[in-house]
C-alpha cells in the first residue's frame, strides 16, 4: 500500500469514527462504507489509488486481522452465562454449521463443473461463518429477545474458528491438486500436522500468558495498561509462533483465545478489560481489510461474474443458510417466525474475505481461482448490503409481531428464555463480534 493510499484510508477511518452512529441509524455499516470506498478509489480501471492484491503486506494485514478476531471472540465466551441456555448456540454450531458447509459445498460442486470437490468444499466452508457486526442493530436491540441476540452473537464469534480447519484442509488439497502444495506427496497429512501444531501452540500461549499476567499482577509488576498490552501480545504471538513453526496460526489464535478466557482469574482482570486493545486494533485493521477487499478483490470478482455466481450467492444467503438452521432448531420449541429470523441473520463478512485472500496467495490468480473468488466475493457483497439494510426494519418487524402476540413478554419461542440482560455481548462494528461481553443498560 502506498503512502497516499494509507493516508486516504486513515482519513476515512477518522470520518467513519466521527459519523458512525449517525450512519448506522440509517442502516449503513462500516463494512459497506469501506468496501464502496475501496472499490471507488482503488479500482484498477479508474481509481486514483494503486492497490495490488498480491502484495505480501496485504496478506499479512488480512491474516493478522483474522487472528485478532479469532482470539478476541474466543476469549470472550462466558462459559457461566452460556450454560444458562447452551442448547440454542450449540444447535447452531454443532448442527447448523456443518450442514451449511456440506450443503454449500454440494451446491458449488453441482453449479460449477470446473470445481473439484476440494475447491467446492473450500467455497462451502469459506461462506459458512457469519458476522454479527453486519446486523449489529439486531444484536443491540433490547426489544429483540435476549436469547436470540446472544445465540446469534455466540454463533458468529465461534463459527469462524470452527470453520478454519476445514478451510485450511481443503485449500491444501486444492493446492496439491494444482501442483502448488508445499507438503510433498501428501498435502492432507501436511494440513493435519499444521492444525495439530496450531492447537499445541495455542494452548501453550493461552495458558502461559494467563500465568504470566496473573504473576505480574499479583506481585504488582504490571504498570498501567500493561495487562491490555500483554493480551495483545498473546494474541499476536500465538499466530506468529505457530506460523514460524509451520503450524496453522489461525487455529493457534483461536485456541489461545479459548484458553486465555477460560483460565484468566476474575481477581486478576476481566476479559472485557484486558481485551480492549486487541479489540480496537482489530476494528481498525478490519476496516482496512474491507477497503482492500473493495479495491483489489471486488474487481477480480466482477471480471468472473456470471448468472451462476449470482444464483449461488442468493442461495448461500437463503436456502444454504436457512435449511440447516431450520433442521438445527427442530424440537427446540421455536416458532416459524423465529426460525426464519435466525436463518436470515447469518451475514457473511470478514472471515470469508480473509479466506479468499489466502486462496489468492496460495493458489495464484488463475481463471479457476478467479471464479471461486467471484462466488465468495459476490456473496459477501450481497450480504453486506442486504443484511446491513434489513437489520433495522426486520428487527422492528419481528419485535412488532412478537408484541402483538398473546404473550408479549416472552421470546418468540414456545419455551421460556433463560437469559438475563447481561448475557448479550456487543458486536464489533468493524466486521466481527465480541462474545461474552456484558451489555450495559
Amino acid at each position: 500500500m502506498s503512502e497516499a493510499a494509507f493516508a486516504v484510508l486513515m482519513l476515512l477511518v477518522l470520518a467513519w469514527a466521527v459519523a458512525s452512529h449517525l450512519l448506522t441509524r440509517v442502516n449503513i455499516t462500516g463494512a459497506l462504507v469501506f468496501l464502496a470506498a475501496g472499490y471507488t478509489l482503488g479500482n484498477p480501471t479508474w481509481g486514483l489509488l494503486s492497490i495490488d492484491v498480491t502484495t505480501p503486506s496485504m496478506h499479512v494485514l488480512a491474516e493478522l486481522t483474522l487472528a485478532l478476531l479469532l482470539f478476541t471472540d474466543a476469549s470472550r465466551v462466558n462459559v457461566a452465562q452460556l450454560r444458562r441456555d447452551v442448547s440454542f448456540p450449540t444447535r447452531l454450531l454443532g448442527i447448523g454449521l456443518p450442514l451449511s458447509i456440506v450443503l454449500g459445498s454440494l451446491a458449488a460442486a453441482w453449479m460449477f463443473d470446473d470445481f473439484s470437490w476440494a475447491l467446492a468444499g473450500f467455497v462451502g466452508a469459506t461462506l459458512a461463518p457469519t458476522d454479527a457486526a453486519l446486523s449489529a442493530q439486531v444484536i443491540n436491540d433490547d426489544r429483540v429477545p435476549m436469547r436470540l441476540r446472544r445465540a446469534l452473537n455466540v454463533e458468529s464469534g465461534l463459527n469462524d474458528g470452527i470453520a478454519t480447519p476445514i478451510v485450511a484442509f481443503t485449500l491444501a488439497v486444492v493446492a496439491g491438486d494444482l501442483g502448488l502444495g508445499h507438503h510433498g506427496d501428501s498435502p492432507e497429512v501436511g494440513a493435519l500436522l499444521e492444525l495439530a501444531l496450531g492447537v499445541g501452540v495455542g494452548l501453550v500461549i493461552g495458558v502461559g500468558s494467563v500465568a504470566l499476567i496473573s504473576l505480574g499482577s499479583r506481585r504488582r509488576w504490571v504498570s498501567t495498561g500493561g495487562r491490555r498490552l500483554a493480551t495483545l501480545g498473546a494474541a499476536l504471538a500465538s499466530f506468529a509462533l505457530a506460523a514460524a513453526l509451520d503450524g496453522n496460526g489461525f487455529i493457534a489464535a483461536f485456541v489461545a483465545g479459548i484458553a486465555f478466557g477460560a483460565r484468566l482469574p476474575a481477581d486478576v482482570a476481566e476479559v472485557e478489560e484486558v481485551g480492549e486493545l486487541p479489540e480496537l486494533l482489530g476494528e481498525l485493521m478490519a476496516l482496512a481489510v474491507w477497503f482492500l477487499f473493495g479495491a483489489a478483490l471486488l474487481p477480480v470478482a466482477l471480471d468472473h461474474f456470471s448468472a451462476s455466481v449470482l444464483v449461488y450467492a442468493l442461495l448461500s444467503l437463503t436456502v444454504i443458510r436457512m435449511i440447516p438452521v431450520g433442521i438445527a432448531l427442530l424440537g427446540a420449541g421455536m416458532d416459524r417466525s423465529t426460525v426464519l429470523f435466525v436463518g436470515w441473520f447469518g451475514p457473511r463478512g470478514l472471515a470469508s474475505v480473509v479466506f479468499i485472500l489466502l486462496a489468492v496467495e496460495e493458489l495464484g490468480e488463475t481463471p479457476l481461482v478467479g471464479q471461486a473468488v467471484s462466488v465468495v466475493a459476490v456473496t459477501v457483497v450481497l450480504s453486506v448490503v442486504l443484511h446491513g439494510v434489513s437489520a433495522g426494519p426486520l428487527g422492528r418487524r419481528y419485535v412488532a409481531g412478537r408484541e402483538a402476540g398473546d404473550d408479549a413478554d416472552a421470546p418468540r419461542s414456545r419455551r421460556p428464555g433463560h437469559l438475563h440482560a447481561s448475557d448479550v455481548s456487543r458486536p464489533r462494528a468493524a466486521g466481527s463480534s465480541v462474545v461474552g461481553e456484558d451489555e450495559q443498560s
